[in-house]
């Protein structure tokens, strides 16, 4: 099963999204409280709906509570791969690790088997991800970035099953299971900077500003509009789609942050954009 053209455009949509609060957070003073921020920005947001919606269903809880750990490592994560590596390098290894993830356990997790043409489409995933982890233009590569923008993408993969299996549970319940995972979510990474920062929390969310509030905006519009693909399309093509925002990522940290974009970067992002379309084709 293949997606349809209307939740195609919507995760098309999303990835421009989550490219954009990406940069965000890599070019702010503070990356961790610029996190809390756009965590607590769409947490805020949700919770202002929650006395008009109904609770999710029971089976689905539990995937709230494991989403909301994971998702926070996930932040953690994202985080420390900047703090070593380029955005144009750590963020097409990071969101291109998940489609792999997503598609070695989909016919296990949610019963979704992958044709022949889908996982060779993994495979070319695969490469491009070789490819960039080599470090593109760059003489020098930290290869903490690399190690924790895979562990990164382990953590992606790992999600975007668990809250597909969420919201599948959840019956007809789709929107108050996206309002309750994103309102929970903020809370232990809040927690997390409200202790690394003290003394100065204050400064550093003045510092941060509106960009940050921006970002949390559309960070909440991208996902809320992938988890409800995951509920209207078969889970690995979505998982797949949405990451050729490696594409956009890697132009804007290009064009807007002035890193470098060798021939490897760029033949490593066109393998990835095609395994990803393959892995979008009905088995």
């Amino acid at each position: 099963m293949g997606l349809t053209i209307e939740v195609a455009a919507l995760v098309l949509v999303a990835a421009a999204l989550h490219a954009t609060w990406n940069t965000f957070v890599k070019v702010s003073g503070d990356s961790l409280v610029t996190s809390a921020i756009i965590l607590a920005t769409g947490s805020f947001l949700c919770a202002l709906a929650l006395p008009w919606v109904s609770l999710p269903g029971r089976e689905s809880w539990p995937y709230i509570a494991a989403s909301v750990v994971i998702h926070n490592a996930y932040f953690l994560l994202l985080l420390l791969s900047y703090r070593f590596g380029d955005l144009s390098q750590v963020y097409p290894i990071a969101r291109g690790t998940s489609p792999l993830i997503v598609a070695a356990f989909s016919g296990v997790v949610v019963g979704e088997a992958l044709g022949w043409i889908q996982l060779s489409g993994a495979l070319l995933v695969g490469v491009g991800i070789a490819s960039l982890a080599g470090g593109g233009a760059q003489p020098h590569v930290d290869r903490r970035g690399v190690f924790y923008a895979l562990a990164c993408g382990l953590s992606i993969g790992t999600f975007a099953l668990v809250d597909a299996l969420g919201i599948r549970k959840s019956g007809e319940a789709v929107f108050p299971f996206i309002l309750w995972l994103t309102t929970l979510e903020c809370i232990p990474l809040i927690c997390f900077a409200l202790v690394r920062r003290r003394g100065r929390i204050v400064q550093s969310v003045a510092a941060c500003g509106p960009r940050a509030v921006l970002g949390g905006i559309l960070a909440t519009l991208a996902y809320s509009a992938v988890l409800w693909a995951y509920a209207n399309g078969p889970v690995a093509p979505v998982a797949a789609l949405r990451e050729t925002s490696v594409i956009m990522a890697a132009l804007i940290g290009a064009l807007r942050l002035g890193e470098p974009f060798g021939l490897r970067r760029i033949v490593a992002a066109i393998v990835v954009v095609v395994g990803v379309a393959l892995l979008n084709t009905a088995a």
